[in-house]
């Protein structure tokens, strides 16, 4: 097993994160941590079955296991991804902080040195051809020289979105003790720093402050309708230069087209090509892709809080950052909200006909996970919750977990991938949401759905929103881990400061309520 731990003492610790336990490494770690506002056990989940469900988490977990990181699938996926091991790691917690620890570690280890963090980390046991685009593909040692990859592991050039701030700080919370000695914060902070920056500096494309995907792999929604006008533009790579392993593993009719692999290909190959500089659009070697997408620089923002709650941590407070975070928000609600659409839309930078590009109009989840934003006027809290209980996305009426596109677009389909169906990551991010703006109710029936779900589809990677039929693998890592974390006796807590900046939007939100405004 090639190992890529970030420090002698990750290489001591591995063997000791083999086998999983159901505590923390330090007793007494969670006893700290405040009741939260939901039962245990979902109350239409049967007591006796959380134990089971439990086990069943951790075995997915347990096999999925490489040594150093987590698999998403053994089959589909057999290498590290960059927010899957973000997710992963939070519900690892619960079971084993070092071996959440050492998640983060091994995925931060492969960092570039201009500070982005790949979306895929290979592994080199893995049998070339197992997976496309594989490290034959993305060539980075050499191509992306320039850039700073490292030498001795092979890694994508393309990012994913930035969940890894809020990752580590929750992974520091399960067991502060066991972190402080190993020096998981004080190791990974830099990182942080330098993975923020990249986004912040490298990737503002726009020159408004947002950061900018470059791909549709980078957002993590690979296939959602909102890339079919920008991808519309890149001419495709002939189908015969490659061959999507993919299909070896998945149901065709669950997974991107053919048409749009080879679009997801060619912009790829020119990024490279072009040793993997970030150029603004319309100039030379700019991208041909460049889009603005809400739900990458929410958790962007978002994970700008964690950092500082980390530095404060560390002793070495970092004021900027909080403030950075609600400017940030400012510019996002500025710049990407919608009021006639009751969300967020992703801006196409190519698109329009001046420098300042066009708004998508098309609604999909990422346009409510600003949800996860405390600085958010209540008038937009407010809608984006309307939004969510509404007819485009139905939660709480004709679906209970809210599906990846609009239930009303015209290219709605519930079973492909990330055009339709619903995914459990983007749905633990809104109940975090539903929770922070006070719709209790809400959240618990999300819930519920989540774990319920989870455990009747053998941990799938995705469902039917209406049938919630499992489609795409089984025994999904972060699916597993999420239900974990649902199912934790420390549930997810937002920092002091969070919670109460969310709490004065929420007040305000009563009182336009009880004064009959609406949005």
């Amino acid at each position: 097993m090639h190992r890529t731990a970030a420090d002698p003492a990750a290489e001591t610790a591995a063997p000791g994160a083999e086998q999983l336990s159901t505590t923390a490494s330090t007793p007494g770690a969670r006893a700290a941590a405040p009741p939260g506002p939901f039962p245990l056990v979902p109350p239409s989940l049967a007591p006796e079955a959380a134990p089971g469900l439990r086990s069943a988490a951790a075995r997915v977990l347990h096999a999925n296991w490489t040594g150093t990181s987590t698999v998403p699938s053994r089959g589909l996926y057999p290498h590290q991804w960059s927010w899957d091991s973000a997710f992963i790691a939070i519900g690892l917690r619960h079971l084993s902080p070092l071996r959440a620890q050492i998640e983060l570690e091994t995925l931060l280890a492969a960092q570039w040195d201009d500070g982005r963090v790949p979306h895929i980390v290979f592994n080199p046991d893995v049998p070339a051809g197992a997976y496309f685009p594989g490290p034959e593909f993305w060539r980075s040692s050499a191509d992306g020289r320039r850039a700073g990859a490292p030498e001795a592991v092979e890694t994508s050039g393309i990012v994913q979105p930035p969940v890894h701030a809020l990752a580590a700080l929750l992974v520091h919370q399960a067991d502060p003790g066991l972190s402080r000695a190993r020096g998981f914060l004080a190791r990974l902070r830099p990182r942080l720093a330098a993975w923020h920056r990249y986004l912040l500096e490298c990737r503002d494309l726009g020159g408004a402050g947002l950061a900018s995907v470059v791909h549709p792999w980078e957002q993590g929604m690979d296939n959602s309708p909102c890339w079919d006008v920008p991808l519309a533009r890149v001419a495709p790579a002939p189908a015969r230069s490659f061959r999507r392993a993919d299909l070896d593993h998945g149901t065709v009719s669950d997974r991107p087209t053919d048409l749009d692999y080879g679009r997801y290909v060619r912009l790829a190959l020119r990024y490279r090509d072009g040793g993997y500089t970030d150029r603004a659009p319309g100039t030379a070697g700019g991208p041909e892709f460049a889009v603005e997408d809400p739900a990458f620089n929410a958790l962007l923002i978002a994970s700008e809080r964690a950092l500082a709650e980390i530095s404060a941590e560390l002793g070495e407070p970092e004021p900027e950052r909080p403030a950075r975070a609600e400017r940030l928000t400012a510019v996002l609600v500025e710049r990407l909200w919608d009021r006639e659409a009751g969300l967020f839309l992703c801006r196409d930078l190519r698109g329009g006909t001046g420098t300042e590009g066009a708004p998508v109009p098309e609604r999909a989840v990422g346009g409510l996970l600003p949800l996860l934003l405390p600085d958010l006027p209540p008038e937009v809290a407010e809608a984006l919750v309307h939004t969510a209980r509404g007819p485009h996305f139905g939660l709480g009426g004709p679906v209970e977990l809210v599906p990846s596109y609009d239930l009303l677009g015209t290219v709605f389909d519930p079973r492909r991938y990330w055009r339709g169906p619903a995914w459990f990551n983007t749905n633990w991010l809104l109940e975090r949401g539903l929770r922070l703006y006070g719709e209790q109710g809400l959240a618990a029936g999300l819930r519920a759905a989540l774990v319920e779900t989870a455990a009747a589809s053998g941990f799938a990677e995705y469902v039917d929103p209406y049938t919630k039929e499992s489609c795409g693998t089984r025994d999904f890592s972060w699916t597993a881990a999420l239900c974990l974390d649902l199912l934790s006796e420390a549930p997810v807590r937002e920092p002091a400061a969070v919670v109460r900046t969310a709490a004065g939007h929420a007040g305000r939100w009563a009182e336009r309520r009880a004064a009959g405004v609406r949005v």
